[in-house]
C-alpha cells in the first residue's frame, strides 16, 4: 500500500522531467526577451476573448457535474454545483492525477449534500466519460475534415491517424449513443456498476463536453497570432492530442508535457509565440481559478467546523 502511495507522483514527476529535457532541446535557442515581446503582442481584444472562453468552459465544467447529478436523480443547487465544480477542476487541473484528486474533493463536497461513496464514485466516472466523450467526438471530427494532423507529431508521439480513425472514433460514441437508446446492460467492474445514461442525459453529453474543450482550445487560439496561424480547426486538434498528452502523464497542471506536444504540433510558427498563448491559457485556466479555489475550499472547510460546533 505505500508504494501504491507514492507510484503517480512518480509518473507525475518523471513526465515532468523528460517532458522539460526535451523541451529544453526545442526551445534552447528562445530567449526571455522574444518571449516578453510575444506577450506584449497579444492585443487587449484577444486577452478579452480568450478570458470569456475561459469562462464559457468552466460553465461547460459545472455541466458535467449537473449532469451526473441528474443521471443520479439527485437535486443538488445550481450554485453549490458550480462552485463544487470549479474547485475540483481547478486542483486536478493543476495536482495531476486528476480523476483521484477531483474525486477527493468532490466527496468532500457531495458528501455534505447526502451523497454516499459509491454514489460520489459514480458522479465522478460520469464526469470522466463525459470529457473522453467530448475528445472523441471532436477527435473524430477533426480526422475526418484534417486527417493530416497526426503526421505534426510522428517525432514525439507514436501516432498515425486518417479519416478512417476518424471514423472508427465517431462509430464508438454512435454505439454509446445505441447503447443509451436500445436500454442496454450496465457496465460492471467488480461490485462497481454504470449504467447507461437516458438518451436525453446522452445527447446533453454530446453538447456540454465538446462545449468545455472547444472553449479551452478557444483560450489559445485567440492569444496566437496570425502569422503562420494554421486555423482553429487545426488548433483544436493539436489542443486535443496536448492536453490529453498531459492528463495522461499525471504530471502536475501538465507542466513541460503541453508545451511540448503543442509546440510539436505547430512548427510553422514562432515557438515564442506559442510559449506566450500556452502561459496565457495557463494563467486563465489553470492559475487563477486554482488561486480562488484555495479560497474556496478555505470558506467550506470554515463553514463546515463552525456548522459542527453549532
Amino acid at each position: 500500500m505505500k508504494l501504491k502511495k507514492y507510484i503517480w507522483p512518480v509518473i507525475g514527476l518523471g513526465a515532468v522531467g523528460f517532458s522539460v529535457w526535451l523541451l529544453y532541446h526545442e526551445l534552447r535557442g528562445l530567449s526571455l526577451d522574444e518571449l516578453w515581446e510575444s506577450l506584449v503582442a497579444i492585443t487587449g481584444r484577444d486577452w478579452l476573448f480568450s478570458i470569456m472562453a475561459t469562462l464559457v468552459a468552466y460553465a461547460a465544467l459545472a455541466g458535467y457535474d449537473h449532469l451526473a447529478l441528474l443521471h443520479l436523480k439527485k437535486r443538488v443547487g445550481w450554485l453549490f454545483i458550480t462552485v463544487s465544480s470549479f474547485t475540483t477542476y481547478a486542483l486536478s487541473h493543476n495536482i495531476g492525477a486528476s480523476v483521484f484528486s477531483g474525486s477527493v474533493v468532490r466527496y468532500r463536497a457531495y458528501s455534505s449534500k447526502g451523497l454516499t461513496a459509491t454514489e460520489v464514485g459514480v458522479l465522478v466516472a460520469f464526469c470522466s466519460f463525459t470529457f473522453a466523450l467530448g475528445t472523441i467526438l471532436l477527435t473524430g471530427l477533426v480526422l475526418l475534415i484534417k486527417p493530416e494532423i497526426g503526421e505534426r507529431f510522428l517525432d514525439i508521439l507514436p501516432i498515425e491517424a486518417s479519416a478512417v480513425t476518424g471514423l472508427l472514433l465517431l462509430g464508438f460514441v454512435l454505439l454509446y449513443v445505441l447503447g443509451s437508446a436500445l436500454h442496454l446492460k450496465p457496465f460492471r467492474i467488480g461490485t462497481f456498476e454504470i449504467q447507461y445514461p437516458a438518451l436525453p442525459i446522452v445527447g446533453r453529453q454530446l453538447i456540454i463536453g465538446p462545449m468545455e474543450l472547444l472553449a479551452a482550445a478557444a483560450i489559445i487560439y485567440f492569444a496566437l497570432p496570425e502569422e503562420g496561424n494554421p486555423g482553429f480547426v487545426i488548433v483544436l486538434g493539436i489542443f486535443l492530442i496536448s492536453f490529453s498528452a498531459a492528463l495522461l502523464s499525471h504530471a502536475p497542471s501538465g507542466i513541460g508535457v503541453l508545451e511540448l506536444v503543442f509546440i510539436s504540433g505547430l512548427p510553422d510558427m514562432n515557438p515564442a509565440d506559442v510559449m506566450a498563448a500556452l502561459l496565457v491559457f495557463r494563467l486563465l485556466y489553470l492559475f487563477i481559478p486554482f488561486v480562488l479555489a484555495l479560497f474556496v475550499i478555505l470558506g467550506f472547510e470554515r463553514m463546515q467546523l463552525i456548522s459542527q460546533k453549532e
